[in-house]
């Protein structure tokens, strides 16, 4: 493992975020190396961003410096010569890193902005709470038929009401009004078509305890009893503990995730009664930017848990089953992946192989579909190949930005996207084919919307040079559905 630690003057610097996998990889490769490295998590650090970003003019991580030399991302680290390693292992060894090194944290400094869990949510107790679980318990709650269809597990407005004055001493006015409070807060639902939110005060609609009703999401099955939490501190959290959960089932060289482990981690309990309080969350107040930060999180909170639950899929096939499938309840409605990425997030818009919108004109859900399509989400939305855009969750404060990086991060993947100045040819993500609309829907908007979102590198500078020249003819590079692996 190469000498002592002690004797090492210089200083190896990765820079990197919780959960990426070539992170993880080229910090194992480095370790091998018998050196300490100094590890800075730009989640924690989001100050440090711009300044790495300046000095290695790339928005994706890990980048790697030995002292001041920058070596680039694990993709760079895994290709380089052992006798250009061997050189810049013996430079850290004896050298003190030099005024210009790459900064790290001062010790004591706060961690940016940055929510870190303790994984110790404290649940205040909702005030309606107790009263549900009574109700769970009454015998108001039965099979009650309606025309044809008999309804199990529901009860009247009458029966409630009277169950409240009885059983809970309230005077009638005070139990109808209790009644509207169960339902705004989501505690129960109108059963078949009682959708406008008010309680029926002639006592004949029917209702369930949100528990009862039968759907499959994730996080459904239990009542949610905590007071609400504000949806962006909710997202935030669920977002960090999951990811923390997944970084710890991570293999060492970031290339597998022990899935079974996860699911039996005491933390993915933590994790399941937190998502269960997604049930009652208030979602019509939220601002754009708030809506953004709380579906881009909850998105990928979600992905995780559905693999944790059905596994990963590995074709397209696969794909659209589990996406169309894989649910939160969020706010008393059922969202899938794919009613959260092309109903709220691409402001109700069909999406692959799908016939129809997600959500119809009387939809609850559509009034939380942004006014219209976002195309940053898509790189927000999953972790670019080669390299990870430097954010672990994001804030509404900082959503527009940290949503251009994550577009410039996946840009700069050879993956994403390749320039090929001879045959005037630019080759793209499947993405930008699939999505297409989104991006203005021509090649030529396309193309434009690309060099927009580029940070200043070579690859833009070719990618000028081609467009200048007239006709572009734009290809699609083939999907890695691997998942998990880092080919």
């Amino acid at each position: 493992m190469g000498e002592p630690e002690a004797s090492v003057q210089g200083r190896i610097t990765v820079y990197s975020i919780q959960g990426c996998p070539h992170c993880l990889q080229a910090k194992a490769t480095l370790k091998d190396l018998g050196m300490p490295v100094c590890d800075v998590d730009l989640g924690k650090h989001p100050e440090l961003r711009s300044k790495v970003k300046e000095l290695t003019g790339r928005s994706t991580v890990p980048q790697i410096f030995f002292n001041n030399v920058h070596v680039g991302g694990n993709d760079d680290l895994q290709k380089m010569s052992s006798e250009e390693l061997q050189r810049l292992v013996d430079l850290v060894r004896k050298d003190p890193p030099p005024a210009d090194a790459p900064p790290i944290p001062e010790a004591g400094a706060s961690a940016g902005t940055s929510t870190e869990p303790d994984g110790d949510f404290q649940c205040e107790k909702d005030e309606l709470a107790d009263l549900v679980e009574d109700l769970k318990h009454a015998s108001v709650i039965g099979s009650h038929r309606r025309g044809l269809t008999v309804h199990k597990k529901s009860f009247s407005a009458d029966e409630l009401v009277d169950w409240l004055q009885k059983e809970k001493g309230m005077a009638r006015d005070q139990a109808v009004n209790t009644g509207q409070g169960l339902l705004q807060k989501k505690y129960m639902v109108g059963v078949h078509g009682q959708q406008d939110g008010s309680f029926d005060r002639n006592g004949q609609a029917l209702y369930r305890l949100l528990e009862d009703d039968p759907h499959s999401a994730l996080n459904a099955g239990q009542t949610a009893a905590c007071s609400p939490i504000k949806a962006s501190e909710l997202s935030l959290l669920l977002r960090d503990m999951i990811l923390k959960l997944f970084s710890e089932h991570l293999s060492a060289d970031g290339k597998t995730v022990d899935y079974k482990g996860m699911s039996v981690n005491p933390a993915f309990e933590r994790y399941t009664d937190l998502a269960i309080q997604l049930q009652r969350v208030e979602l019509l107040s939220l601002t754009r930017e708030e809506k953004l930060a709380f579906f881009i999180n909850v998105y990928n909170a979600l992905v995780i848990h559905g693999y944790l639950r059905l596994g990963a899929p590995t074709n397209m096939w696969q794909r659209y089953r589990f996406f169309n499938y894989v649910s939160y309840l969020i706010g008393g409605e059922v969202f899938t992946l794919q009613d959260i990425e092309n109903g709220v997030l691409r402001g109700n818009r069909k999406g692959i192989a799908q016939l129809r919108k997600p959500f119809s004109k009387t939809d609850p859900r559509l009034q939380m579909a942004l006014p219209d399509a976002e195309p940053l989400i898509h790189f927000a939305l999953n972790c670019g190949a080669k390299g990870c855009p430097p954010i672990k969750t994001y804030t509404p404060q900082d959503i527009d930005s940290q949503l251009r990086t994550a577009a410039e991060a996946f840009l700069e993947n050879d993956d994403a996207c390749v320039v090929d100045s001879g045959k005037k040819e630019v080759r793209l993500s499947q993405i930008f084919k699939w999505y297409k609309a989104d991006f203005g829907g021509t090649d030529e908007k396309l193309l434009s919307w690309v060099l927009d979102h580029m940070g200043d590198s070579p690859k833009k500078t070719s990618l000028k040079g081609v467009l200048s020249g007239g006709k572009t003819k734009v290809s699609y590079l083939p999907y890695d559905w691997s998942s998990n692996s880092s080919h």
